[in-house]
């Protein structure tokens, strides 16, 4: 198993990722190097086999990460969403794409092979290939998989100007040429690999852009542009405790007739087959159940966050404050329930793989744009003023010219003042800082706009037709009554 310092060698690379206007190096920019850190540290509890995250890859017969693996039994299913919120619980679910959520996703690819041999070329090989890469060498991939927000009334063949969404230049040999650019790469600064496709509708003449490979981060002619990195700004992990750790970056991701390798291509100008390798073969039930187990982990740290902060400011035997306290243990239970349902509702695929039942996962997903807002607001509604009445820094506690003042001023009955001030800046490291403001759009609208996550994925996989003949027996059994 890969350790966390063999991940961070890797990304001496020469992988061009640009912020404010130049190349940065991952390894050591402070944009980057922290949030690198705690991917690291995943790595290493993965690697620690009392950490249950291992198991014996039948596709190697070696030891790898569970989360990589194809769940074939009710059993490996439930022991992934163990190792999953292995991953989640270090890092709070503050880390949204972290390695397990892509490799989710390809793990269900390699599961159904056959669905990538239908289109003019037969890339099946090269599907459950790279799943095996991902089981031998424990690679951290990341995804660009939306098309850029040049606009939304059309799609990319519609567009004023060529190739400005990634696609097809020309075929040689060797592989396909593409040019263009993809967004939202969440972690690909520091990830090994990146796989690209599209899972926004195509039209009949979008075939150029209706594509899905994987491409190594550092490939020549890829560049990283990021959108602006937050961590360098913390002036101390105790005044921003989670930008200082998991501000992971986005990033459009911009290809400049970057060749990718025939055996790294999964479709090739298949419109048809770009939404197979998403819904047909489960990878988009499987990925976000991953995702939701992730989003269940965060709700309940913020949770905590919320109860503590009743009890240092002494309100939490107050009614209305129970009755904030309430309403979020029932939004925050109402996930993590989902999640378990989903679980309990599992089925096998025709292909044996066990895939999390649909109305209970794309239920909790459609509410999710609302639910992550509602949370913050009631944290908000109970931190008060306290989190803008808090010492400018850390350095208010330490220097002899404020620390007096600090610790006689702001702190609670049986709370020393540091105790408050962490508290509180955590607090609004959740809720106001530029960390907590991009977490925010991040909830709402990770799995795509909210009305296509109710209208697409909740109203369709809920199961009318069941519904729907309950309605029908029931008037059925009663007739207009003649006096």
């Amino acid at each position: 198993m890969r350790t966390g310092a063999e991940y961070l060698a890797s990304l001496d690379d020469g992988r061009v990722v640009l912020v404010d206007g130049e190349q940065v190096d991952v390894t050591t920019h402070p944009a980057f190097a922290p949030v690198a850190r705690t991917i690291a540290e995943l790595f290493d509890i993965a690697a620690d086999p009392a950490s249950g995250m291992q198991y014996t890859a039948p596709e190697t017969g070696a030891a790898a990460n569970r989360t990589f693996g194809i769940p074939r039994s009710r059993e490996e299913l439930r022991l992934r969403r163990e190792a999953i919120q292995t991953w989640a619980q270090h890092t709070h679910g503050w880390v949204g794409r972290s390695p397990d959520h892509v490799g989710t996703f390809l793990a269900a690819f390699a599961a159904h092979p056959e669905l990538f041999a239908e289109g003019d070329r037969d890339f099946s090989a090269n599907v459950t290939a790279f799943h095996r890469r991902l089981l031998e060498e424990d690679l951290y991939v990341s995804y660009a998989i939306i098309p850029p927000q040049v606009s939304r009334a059309t799609t990319a063949s519609g567009w004023d100007g060529d190739y400005l969404q990634v696609g097809v230049v020309r075929e040689t040999d060797e592989g396909i040429v593409v040019r263009g650019s993809q967004m939202l790469a969440t972690g690909a600064a520091i990830a090994d690999e990146i796989f690209v496709s599209c899972i926004k509708p195509l039209g009949p003449d979008d075939q150029d852009f209706a594509i899905g490979f994987v491409v190594p981060t550092a490939a020549p002619g890829l560049k990283l542009y990021c959108r602006r990195p937050y961590a360098p700004a913390a002036t101390s992990s105790f005044d921003y405790p989670l930008t200082s750790r998991f501000d992971e970056p986005d990033a459009l991701v911009v290809f400049d007739d970057v060749l990718i390798p025939w055996d790294r291509v999964f479709v090739n100008r298949d419109t048809a087959g770009v939404r197979r390798q998403f819904f047909d073969t489960g990878a988009h039930a499987l990925g976000n159940w991953q995702a939701q187990i992730r989003f269940a982990t965060k709700l309940k740290f913020i949770a905590g966050v919320a109860r503590r902060v009743t009890q240092v400011n002494g309100v939490d035997k107050i009614p209305s404050v129970q009755e904030k306290l309430g309403e979020l243990a029932a939004l925050v239970s109402g996930v993590e329930s989902a999640v378990l349902a989903a679980e309990y509702t599992a089925e096998p695929d025709e292909a044996g793989v066990w895939l999390p039942g649909k109305r209970a996962l794309y239920g909790s997903m459609g509410l999710q744009s609302e639910t992550y807002p509602r949370v913050l607001a009631i944290l908000r509604d109970l931190v008060g003023g306290g989190v803008l009445q808090l010492p400018s820094s850390v350095r208010d506690l330490t220097s002899p010219v404020t620390a007096g003042d600090v610790a006689h001023y702001v702190q609670s009955p049986g709370v020393p003042s540091e105790e408050r001030v962490k508290l509180f800046k955590l607090a609004w490291d959740i809720i106001g800082s530029e960390f907590a403001g991009r977490h925010q759009q991040y909830e709402m609208f990770y799995a795509g706009a909210p009305f296509v996550v109710k209208g697409a994925y909740s109203y369709r996989n809920y199961g009318y037709e069941e519904v729907l003949h309950d309605v029908e027996q029931f008037l059925n059994s009663y007739k207009i009554e003649t006096a």
